[in-house]
């Protein structure tokens, strides 16, 4: 029935409940779409990266840079070269920004992008991730609102800071339209 496929979308969104993990104390927090504040969403770090390849072995490390802005409190990072230096100063700056006691969760407009050299220089610098092995792609949590799979692109009209491909400013501007999106604008 396709009415009941879009109904099963946008039920979670509707009445949707944080259940805690075994990872921690929260407890369970009903909600209707109406009721979603800034405060229940935290620990996201967006990020946008500038890489030269098409790939991290094949990208050029010197010239690489990416930028992050953690949500909600807009602190941001620029990140230039891909060095064991640049990652232990971005994992410090993660841990500043975030809930003590919870993983970030890395946001971006293209995950199967950013995520891959972010997690690529990490394990290569560091041995681990901060981020685990997970990414959310804005695109898809704004089909899923709208109940429309086909429409990933649209929520990038919401920008506010111009999209200039300067990493810092690419994942500002990612950042507030996720926050317009938060608020209700489609």
């Amino acid at each position: 029935i396709p009415n009941r496929a879009v109904f099963l979308i946008r039920t979670p969104l509707i009445k949707q409940s944080v259940r805690p993990s075994k990872h921690s104390s929260r407890k369970a927090i009903g909600r209707s779409e109406h009721e979603m504040t800034n405060s229940i969403i935290k620990n996201l770090i967006f990020v946008d990266c500038e890489g030269h390849g098409p790939a991290p072995t094949l990208n050029d490390p010197v010239g690489f840079e990416f930028g992050a802005v953690a949500y909600p409190s807009k602190q941001t990072f620029h990140g230039t070269g891909a060095t064991k230096e640049t990652f232990e100063d971005f994992d410090k700056w993660i841990s500043s920004v975030i809930e003590k006691g919870f993983r970030p969760l890395f946001v971006s407009d293209n995950p199967a992008y950013d995520w891959q050299f972010i997690n690529y220089y990490f394990h290569l610098h560091l041995g681990r991730n901060p981020f685990g092995h997970s990414a959310r792609r804005i695109g898809d949590f704004y089909a899923g609102l709208v109940g429309d799979f086909t429409n990933a692109s649209s929520w990038k009209k919401l920008r506010v800071t111009v999209h200039d491909h300067n990493p810092v400013n690419d994942a500002m501007c990612n950042l507030e339209a996720f926050e317009r999106i938060l608020n209700g604008e489609r």
